[in-house]
């Protein structure tokens, strides 16, 4: 596994200059616009050189995995061809968001109903447990997958962000694959994040290559179909820990959908108030704001494994603690407008009555 994770880092490292003149060569470059923070064209892209290395990497694993254990599961391999060749076009040609969603769904749909990846039941906390049937398996499991898939594009706004949250957010999962026992899933997320570190020395600040829709996409499919792989079918308690694990990008997701139907805006419509946006605005760099993302992805990473060694009432709490500390940060920050802090004006109106 070691051998393997090295060898993705290092393909990853050769391979994503010959992306970046690639890129540069058939026209895949990002200009800049009012939405974005970069001053300059910048190819995109990268994130065919995160999927070249997942490949390597699977090659490179598999004579040693278990005689039972086939790393290279066709229907997720076919999947992530679909993402990759949708962000591709995507990347050189700029789709429609009704063609980026129908690759998605493609893209879901073959791991879904040939590589038999769906949530089929999970186990109620105070005993019994909720079974699905296929008519509601497959689209439960779609839109996981297609949800968590545009949760890591939207995070894509800053050198190195996306990149940086999905590896913590891969690492995670592998670590919790590995107290479960999970070969599997712990090999597929080491190899993505072995290969996207790889990448990250040319995307982090000052990124000389964007990973475009080709690297979020992908890095936002293959990390709902682990965590999914990772996590399904038991209790609804921990059924919330991918959640949490994925906290930075779901959050921003959820509050991008409110703040814009707050301002009558719609659900797709793009804007600059994203997470890390609301954070340049306060005053820090660029740098730091994508250092402070990685601590608070690193927090939510720490908060499922304790989560997933909670007894039930104490994960009750502790998802309590954590809704209240987002709802703070939120608020804080202005992520969804600088006029909504109900919990803030509630704590300082309580505090003003005890003076």
């Amino acid at each position: 596994m070691v051998f393997a994770f090295i060898i993705c880092v290092l393909a990853s490292l050769a391979i994503t200059p010959l992306v970046k003149k690639f890129a540069i060569a058939i026209g895949a470059v990002d200009k800049p616009n009012y939405r974005k923070v970069h001053q300059r064209i910048m190819p995109r892209m990268g994130g065919l050189a995160i999927f070249i290395s997942f490949l390597i990497g699977m090659l490179v694993l598999q004579p040693a995995a278990p005689y039972d254990l086939p790393l290279m599961n066709p229907a997720i391999i076919i999947g992530s061809f679909i993402i990759i060749l949708t962000g591709v076009f995507d990347d050189r040609f700029e789709l429609s968001a009704k063609v980026k969603l129908a690759g998605q769904i493609a893209a879901a749909l073959v791991v879904v109903v040939y590589g038999d990846v769906r949530l089929d039941f999970f186990n109620l906390p105070f005993g019994g447990t909720i079974e699905f049937n296929s008519f509601l398996s497959i689209p439960l499991t779609i839109i996981w997958i297609v949800a968590i898939t545009n949760a890591i594009n939207l995070i894509d706004g800053l050198d190195g962000l996306a990149a940086g949250v999905s590896t913590i957010a891969l690492f995670t999962i592998s670590f919790m694959a590995f107290l479960k026992g999970d070969v599997y899933v712990m090999s597929v997320a080491l190899i993505v994040a072995a290969s996207t570190i790889g990448f990250l020395k040319y995307n982090f600040h000052p990124a000389k290559i964007f990973m475009g829709d080709t690297g979020a996409l992908f890095l936002g499919f293959i990390i709902s179909v682990v965590s999914l792989l990772g996590f399904k079918n038991i209790t609804v308690v921990s059924l919330i820990i991918p959640i949490i694990i994925l906290g930075v990008p779901i959050s921003d997701t959820i509050f991008a959908i409110i703040r814009r139907k707050l301002n009558k805006q719609p659900i797709s419509a793009p804007d600059k108030s994203h997470l890390h946006h609301c954070l340049l605005r306060t005053g820090y760099t660029h740098k730091q704001t994508v250092l402070i993302i990685y601590m608070i992805a690193m927090l939510f990473g720490l908060a499922a494994i304790i989560f997933s060694m909670a007894t039930l009432w104490g994960a009750i709490i502790m998802m309590a603690v954590i809704t209240i500390a987002i709802e703070i940060f939120v608020e804080s920050i202005g992520l969804i407008g600088n006029d909504y802090k109900p919990l803030l004006n509630f704590v300082k109106g309580g505090t003003k009555k005890n003076m």
